[in-house]
């Protein structure tokens, strides 16, 4: 008999006094806020830009990116970078979050469907939501999330007006 349930990581986070997950595998690794450019008419969700070892990285405020106010800077805040698919190739994109939590193996059984309504995001960010010891983690799809696609058009709609 085969256990038709597969677990996955996922890098857990807090923005906004709400758990969030995102699947290990796009995250390239979590450093310390700090050295951000900003990069003048750009998208108010848009920080900047970082200097990786010598890889120019954009960073997104994930929360202005959900339509809620900007992450206040504390001492917990982090960026996380991520690697996302684009044309073909994968994109190097960091994320601005309030404090990251821990990384959780999540069992297929133990996510349910995004919320059709009611939530607090766009819903075709949403993965999944798990119940995990009684709090819900909102488990996102980075590669809709940081949609590269999305984010160019809205970066070109600003350059033109």
């Amino acid at each position: 008999m085969t256990d038709q349930h597969t677990k996955q990581q996922y890098l857990t986070f807090v923005l906004r006094d709400e758990q969030y997950g995102i699947c290990i595998d796009s995250a390239k690794e979590i450093i310390e806020y700090g050295n951000i450019t900003s990069i003048p008419l750009m998208p108010d969700f848009v920080k900047g830009v970082l200097n990786l070892r010598g890889e120019v990285v954009p960073v997104i405020d994930l929360s202005l990116r959900f339509g809620k106010s900007a992450t206040k800077v504390h001492n917990r805040t982090c960026i996380v970078i991520l690697e996302v698919p684009f044309e073909h190739q994968q994109v190097v994109i960091g994320i601005l979050v309030d404090a990251v939590s821990e990384v959780l193996e999540i069992d297929s059984s133990q996510i349910e469907s995004p919320p059709s309504f009611g939530a607090r995001i766009r819903t075709e960010f949403i993965q999944g939501v798990a119940n995990i010891e009684g709090e819900f983690v909102i488990l996102l799809h980075g590669e809709r999330v940081l949609s590269i696609t999305e984010m160019a058009s809205l970066i070109e709609n600003v350059l033109e007006q």
